[in-house]
């Protein structure tokens, strides 16, 4: 009976050991996971995001030299609002948080820079003037649908078919820069827009890239886009429109004076004039115009 009861204290003694060190071991467990949470923490407090609002159609070629900034930027990371112009100049107006702004016309830039020497209509103060440059060119084409089913040869072609009423054109809405350059190049060859609207000759599309989707998915008989959105989806280009026709199709940059990331919008604006950069720009058609 003795040796039982030994035996049973021995037991007791071995549970209660066992229990200390569970403790001190959930402790410890504890004490790391408490560790780790700090350390993502304070990942999380150094990572820096900056904000870019960019024109759709440099959607995969900034996409593309962003992600080169990051590689070479250690706790940096960038959110991207692609979206038409026009779009973006009015989530900026209205205060959204935007470090840089990169837009596929000069007008909405002018918009929103009270230092532009015109189309500052609105007195708006959004950019800082002094970061401001051109960044690229592009060039406005004429795209069909594969097989080119109604056989649009060229603008001029176009141009004909749509007077007859013969061809559905998908375009740009008006406060869409690739719409508004559609817009010149139908004044160019003396073709009423609206007329040509009501007779169901038109659809609209509310940035480039559904007019693009639109030329892809043989929606339409044709569609104007630039060259680098026919490029990146592989479109065929009948066409390409002269600057007598349209204009220059020009996208200026710049940080926005509301930057909350001042000195890292300076840092990605001045590696987007690097070669580097410039070779995702040219990929897909883009004419870098201020490497440095």
């Amino acid at each position: 009976m003795a040796g039982t009861s030994i035996t049973r204290r021995s037991f007791a003694l071995a549970a209660v050991i066992a229990a200390g060190l569970g403790l001190v071991a959930c402790g410890g467990t504890q004490s790391q996971s408490a560790d780790s949470a700090a350390a993502d923490t304070a990942s999380a407090a150094e990572t820096k995001t900056l904000v870019v609002f960019a024109a759709a159609s440099l959607t995969e070629s900034l996409t593309e030299a962003g992600d080169l900034f990051k590689a070479a930027n250690d706790g940096v990371d960038i959110s991207f609002n692609f979206d038409s112009s026009g779009t973006l100049k009015t989530q900026i107006q209205e205060g959204a948080d935007c470090d840089v702004f990169i837009s596929a016309g000069q007008k909405q830039m002018n918009q929103l820079d009270a230092s532009a020497t015109s189309g500052n209509d609105e007195g708006l103060d959004f950019i800082n003037h002094d970061t401001r440059f051109d960044i690229l060119e592009n060039k406005v084409t004429l795209c069909v649908p594969d097989g080119n089913p109604k056989t649009v040869q060229g603008f001029d072609d176009m141009a004909k078919k749509l007077q007859a009423h013969d061809i559905l054109l998908g375009m740009g809405n008006s406060d869409v820069p690739v719409g508004q350059y559609t817009q010149k190049i139908l004044a160019y060859y003396n073709l009423d827009e609206t007329e040509l609207a009501n007779a169901g000759c038109i659809t609209y599309g509310t940035n480039v890239k559904e007019v693009t989707s639109q030329v892809t998915e043989a929606a339409v008989d044709c569609g104007i886009i630039y060259k680098t959105d026919a490029t990146s989806a592989n479109l065929t280009m009948v066409d390409e429109a002269t600057e007598e026709m349209c204009g220059r199709v020009v996208y200026p940059a710049a940080a926005t004076k509301n930057a909350l990331q001042p000195e890292l919008a300076a840092s990605f604006l001045g590696f987007l004039k690097t070669k580097d950069a410039g070779d995702c720009f040219e990929k897909v058609g883009f004419t870098p115009l201020a490497e440095a």
